[in-house]
């Protein structure tokens, strides 16, 4: 009797930070990513509040990504270190339209930074987001230092996002979880940066390319 084949599936959890000030979107880009849905009414979040999305990364392999929304308030900031515990990547959002929360993103960062780190102690990857770009009258002119802004704070790609039209949702949270398990898998965060290729589309030429400031060479 000839032998059935066993497909093993891996299971992947996890644990995914989104922080950044009050105001700029977090919840929102949840919201959007893991249920499809954008709701404006909703009240700013108090402490953190959690969601769990699963995908199905290939054909052997389920990824469960359970995010951890982490309010703006500055008292925040001071209860971080427990919220941070274990976490394999963040998202850092600022608000295109309110330009001191880009500069609040790179204080977040050194926060997220100094507070955990990979097991090979570099840090965990971390992705920009510049979100609200839907709005009108927002100046765009500060996104070309975006590059640089990213290389300067330890970022691995930045991406122009709007959870209320779902611009680059799906693409940001993709990029993320391919270098969580690169990580995952034993490669270092040295070579991850190296070689990189710079990447000009923006949400107004196409909405299903992301922007990013580089690209591991994979």
């Amino acid at each position: 009797m000839a032998r059935r084949s066993v497909s093993v599936c891996t299971d992947k959890l996890f644990k995914v930070l989104v922080i950044g000030d009050l105001g700029v979107g977090k919840t929102s880009i949840i919201l959007r990513y893991v249920n499809k849905l954008f709701d404006d009414t909703y009240k700013a979040s108090i402490g953190v509040d959690f969601a769990l999305k699963t995908i199905e990364w290939n054909t052997r392999t389920v990824v469960r990504l359970q995010f951890w929304d982490i309010a703006g308030q500055e008292r925040i900031k001071n209860m971080s270190r427990a919220y941070y515990k274990g976490a394999m990547g963040a998202v850092v959002v600022f608000d295109v339209t309110h330009s001191p929360t880009l500069e609040a993103a790179s204080e977040w960062k050194r926060d997220l930074d100094s507070k955990v780190c990979l097991d090979s102690g570099h840090p965990i990857p971390a992705v920009l987001l510049a979100n609200k770009c839907d709005m009108k009258g927002w100046d765009g002119g500060f996104v070309s230092s975006l590059d640089r802004f990213c290389k300067d704070n330890g970022f691995l790609g930045w991406f122009e996002t709007s959870a209320k039209d779902n611009i680059n949702i799906d693409e940001a949270s993709a990029f993320l979880v391919k270098q969580m398990m690169l990580c995952d898998i034993g490669l270092s965060n040295d070579e991850h940066h190296r070689d990189g290729i710079k990447v000009s589309h923006t949400p107004r030429e196409t909405q299903s390319q992301s922007l990013c400031c580089w690209r591991p060479r994979l």
